[in-house]
């Protein structure tokens, strides 16, 4: 059971604040966004992918408390089985051409009359 990390109070997976201090768990109280938060007298950012490889457009940047996109760059790598099957396949980039093509063939039938 995951707890707090403002007052370390248990909590479970589904709530959205925390039924001690009131502190926000999730980014917009909504459970699917994760909110993380830096330790107290520190900062995300030196520790953030999105920081790192200068991408971040956060306002708050380089001073962020709070942030919802936060990747850690001490956090060990996806695997890449994983990284792959987010990946398009072949067969279906093949059929997105060939169905590009025809819309575009479609279109030019339709102009020409």
């Amino acid at each position: 059971m995951p707890s707090c990390p403002r007052c370390n109070c248990r909590i479970e997976q589904t709530q959205t604040v925390c039924p001690q201090c009131r502190s926000a768990l999730t980014a917009y109280g909504h459970p699917g966004i994760p909110l993380h938060r830096a330790t107290e007298d520190s900062f995300l950012c030196p520790t953030c992918a999105y920081e790192l490889d200068d991408t971040c457009t956060f306002p708050q940047r380089p001073y962020a408390e709070t942030c919802t996109l936060y990747r850690d760059v001490r956090a060990p790598k996806q695997s890449s089985q994983r990284q792959v099957s987010r990946g398009m396949s072949a067969d279906l980039r093949s059929q997105l051409w060939w169905l590009g093509l025809l819309c575009i063939f479609g279109v030019a039938v339709l102009l020409a009359l």
